[in-house]
């Protein structure tokens, strides 16, 4: 990919168990991914721009600049933030080799950008202007460190993606990153964001400028959290994660977006420092998050009201939060662990989310997002007005744009560098960690060039080829990941030999010559999930999947446009794929009409039907894309 470094990833650690292999050197060539890529190249980054526009949160740095914002500013106090992330998924565009015309489009909104920030560094449109309130003033909600964190993630990504361009995004984050420091370091004030982002966005840039202030002050937020700095708010402190310091927590909790955010921001601290404590508090809070806090789809975050984590196996089906954008720090904390550890269940979860989470919340013509992602939806909604931005969790389809629209962004910037997540290095060799047609080239320090192919339909199948494009005379090691659900029935063949594999990472390390393979088969066929006695809201329900895709039973194939939840699925026989289809056998209940819904005595069941319908059952990512519709994941048995 000629132009862009091998370096060109979100997160770039100097140390850990393994390094990231970059958009320098990683092209997704076809298949699933590549397809979303490509909706958000040509279709969803010029619909955030026109949104953008539209609301006039770009104009907004066009009236800071004329000082003209009091009275006239619009959008909520982190609109900035959308800005910026749109530049960040536009630089990895550009990097990826999307369309010339972006370049043009970059330059012209960085200029606008530019042009708002004050002497000193400062920028922000809804502090400190003539009218406005002062500078800092409201830590808790005023998101004025979240959003300089946004921009130095966008400069990160022009540094990375286009070293020495000349459009100066990376010398206005410079000195917006010397304000934050100035203000807010040793001895400054001793405040931190109510909403962390700037922690993990401080050390990567201190990875790309090699100035140890930025790190610095980053360990210094990281710290400061869980003393009491912020307010109290009718949420309580934990939703600022401000209750107990980041050291002494033991499960992530309050505002999921927060919370992986500044666990992520953590990590980074965490690695660079050599804080083994650190990063053993947060491997302890992901381990717990996952088997307690987190959805089969890989959502995090339960509660509507704040935003939150439930309390342990609180996990509703018909209220889950399961926010877009949590589910995009979840991947961000998983990767930056991986990368730490190299635990192969990182990986896992990353793929857990992307199919089931990120691939949900845009439509198929990349142009409306979900904000929240539930798994059950009793009633069918009305379709969001396409001129008006929606509520958040309100849109019971898909919406252009919200109020808050933080997820659109976050999608786009995620889909834009996704090739930066499928593969890693050490000083061994190549692991390959998600699965997707594509090459993957890497030089290996005082090595060899490692050069392969991955030829695969995966998710649609289960056949993965890693083929090895270069020669050597050197050993080295190719490693596979086999996911955490392919329990039963995944092999691996090399040299025509073929052998059983479990969960986990398989190794091969040879002299390997150009047309080697590595072929890994991992079991297809649909399977029943059961969940957890302990998460009451779903107990006595299954879940379908079928490799790493969650199903869902969707109201638009129940036959007579019956309820999706009349229906009942008879385990006694497993989901079977019919005409390329997954079905499962169910019964029809006829619900009775009682005036009173409690007795003394046991209830009878409902009334069954006798026939045995076949049920045809869509990926969960694909629901709500034929109109509106009634959805559930969790399924009723008649046991």
């Amino acid at each position: 990919m000629s132009g862009i470094a091998p370096t060109a990833t979100p997160v770039l650690p100097i140390r850990g168990r393994l390094r990231p292999v970059g958009l320098g050197d990683v092209r997704i060539t076809g298949g699933f991914w590549a397809e979303r890529q490509s909706v958000n190249a040509v279709a969803s980054l010029p619909h955030i721009e026109h949104w953008l526009e539209r609301e006039g949160w770009i104009r907004n740095f066009d009236l800071a600049a004329r000082g003209d914002l009091a009275g006239e500013r619009r959008g909520r106090e982190f609109a900035d933030s959308e800005v910026y992330k749109f530049l960040e998924a536009v630089a990895w565009e550009i990097g990826r080799g999307g369309d010339p015309g972006l370049e043009s489009r970059f330059r012209s909104v960085v200029r606008r950008v530019a042009a708002a920030q004050e002497p000193d560094g400062y920028l922000n449109t809804r502090f400190g202007g003539r009218g406005q309130a002062p500078r800092w003033s409201d830590l808790e909600w005023g998101h004025e460190l979240y959003c300089v964190g946004h921009l130095l993630q966008a400069a990160v990504a022009r540094a990375r993606t286009r070293p020495g361009a000349d459009d100066g995004l990376v010398e206005v984050a410079r000195r917006a990153a010397d304000n934050v420091c100035e203000t807010f370091g040793p001895d400054g004030v001793t405040g931190l964001c109510g909403h962390p982002e700037i922690e993990t966005a401080l050390v990567e840039f201190a990875r790309v400028t090699g100035d140890d202030r930025y790190l610095a002050q980053a360990a210094l937020f990281v710290d400061r959290r869980g003393h009491g700095l912020l307010g109290d708010v009718e949420f309580g402190r934990q939703y600022f994660q401000d209750e107990r310091p980041v050291r002494a927590a033991t499960v992530l909790r309050g505002h999921a977006v927060r919370a992986n955010y500044l666990a992520a921001g953590a990590v980074d601290v965490a690695v660079e420092l050599k804080d083994a404590a650190l990063l053993e508090a947060v491997r302890t809070q992901w381990r717990a998050t996952v088997a307690r806090r987190t959805y089969v789809t890989g959502g995090q975050g339960s509660r509507h009201q704040d935003e939150a984590f439930g309390d342990d196996w609180v996990l509703p089906a018909d209220r889950a939060y399961s926010e877009t954008c949590a589910g995009i720090g979840s991947v961000m904390l998983a990767w930056r662990l991986l990368l730490a550890d190299g635990d192969v269940r990182y990986a896992d979860l990353i793929e857990r989310t992307l199919f089931n989470v990120v691939a949900t919340s845009s439509s198929t013509d990349g142009r409306a997002f979900f904000y929240t992602n539930t798994l059950h939806r009793r009633e069918i909604g009305s379709v969001p007005d396409a001129d008006r931005p929606s509520l958040r969790a309100a849109a019971s389809l898909r919406a252009p744009w919200f109020e808050v629209s933080c997820c659109p962004t976050n999608v786009a910037r995620t889909l834009a560098s996704l090739a930066a997540y499928v593969a890693t290095a050490d000083d061994e060799g190549l692991q390959v960690h998600q699965y997707l047609p594509g090459t993957i080239a890497h030089r290996l320090a005082d090595g060899p060039d490692l050069r392969v192919t991955v030829l695969t339909g995966y998710p649609h199948d289960g056949v993965v080829r890693v083929r090895v494009d270069s020669d050597d005379d050197r050993p080295w090691s190719l490693s596979v990941r086999v996911p955490g659900w392919a329990t039963r029935g995944a092999t691996v063949t090399v040299d025509a030999g073929t052998r059983p594999v479990g969960p986990g990472t398989v190794t091969e390390r040879r002299v390997w010559r150009r047309g080697d393979e590595v072929v890994l088969r991992l079991p297809m066929t649909p399977r029943f999930t059961y969940p957890d006695p302990r998460i009451d809201a779903v107990r006595g329900c299954v879940a379908v999947e079928r490799g790493p895709v969650v199903l869902a039973l969707e109201s638009v194939d129940v036959a007579g446009g019956g309820s999706v939840d009349d229906l009942r699925v008879d385990t006694r026989q497993p989901p079977r794929v019919v005409d390329g289809r997954v079905t499962v056998r169910c019964r029809r209940i006829r619900p009775r009409e009682d005036e009173w819904p409690y007795r003394g005595t046991p209830a009878p069941p409902d009334p069954v039907d006798a026939d045995l319908d076949e049920v045809a059952l869509v990926a969960y990512h694909a629901w709500a894309n034929r109109g509106p519709s009634t959805m559930r994941v969790w399924l009723p048995t008649t046991d």
